[in-house]
Order: C-alpha cells, then sequence, then structure tokens
C-alpha cells in the first residue's frame, strides 16, 4: 500500500485509478499523461528541431511544437500532423505555406478539398480569389 500522490488516500501500488479521488495512476510518485512524447535535445532559437507528440494530459491533448512537429496536432516548420499548420504540412486538415492534404488551406497544395493562393491541385480546389 501507498499513498495516493493527489489526496494521500491509501491505495495499491498497481492501482490505474485512486478509488477517493480518481487520480491516474496515484502511486507514482509523478505522472505526465498518457501516450507517447518525445522533445530532442537539439534546439533552433529555443524551438525543439524535433517534437512528436502522441499525448494526452488532463484529458487534453499535447500539441507538437516543433521544426518539425508529428502528431495528432502539430505546429512547425514542417508538420506530420492530423491537424496542422506549418511551411510544409502533411496531414489531414491543414494551414500550410505549401501543403498535401485532404482538406487544405496553402499558398500552393494538393490535397482533395482545398482554397490555395497560387497553385492547386486535387479533387476539389479553388482558388481564393475566385470565392470573391
Amino acid at each position: 500500500m501507498k499513498p495516493c500522490r493527489a489526496c494521500r488516500h491509501e491505495i495499491s501500488e498497481q492501482a490505474r485509478a485512486c478509488p477517493q479521488c480518481g487520480a491516474p495512476f496515484p502511486a507514482k510518485d509523478e505522472w505526465d499523461g498518457y501516450g507517447f512524447e518525445y522533445k530532442s535535445a537539439a534546439t533552433v532559437m529555443g524551438v525543439p528541431l524535433v517534437h512528436v507528440s502522441f499525448k494526452y494530459r488532463d484529458r487534453k491533448p499535447v500539441p507538437a511544437y516543433g521544426i518539425i512537429a508529428i502528431g495528432q496536432f502539430g505546429v512547425g516548420v514542417v508538420t506530420l500532423a492530423q491537424f496542422g499548420v506549418g511551411l510544409v504540412g502533411i496531414g489531414q486538415f491543414t494551414l500550410a505555406g505549401y501543403a498535401l492534404a485532404q482538406f487544405a488551406v496553402a499558398w500552393s497544395l494538393v490535397a482533395q478539398i482545398g482554397l490555395y493562393f497560387h497553385q492547386g491541385i486535387g479533387q476539389m480546389v479553388l482558388k481564393i480569389s475566385e470565392l470573391f
């Protein structure tokens, strides 16, 4: 038996949640969420060179922020994400300079559905200037 890190209630060391307060993995001294996260030690102007995040913390996804951002949500120069924002974006929903996506808004893109400023190829893509 060990005290819960959140409420100090005595719990089993194998408990997945505290029966008193509901804290996940209460026997662990520290707990930073479910899933996988990696940040490279190398940085460029304080931003990780690579940040990979498939993690949830407090029931919220943790976005990947890095020069190369990989995850469910990503922000970076190059993003490989379900929802991404970056100079080059590959993903399902992307806002980028250059995009390869299912849905995209970009300067130049290849997308199933997209809006572009300069050049676009896809199933339903429109130049933004044609909307007005």
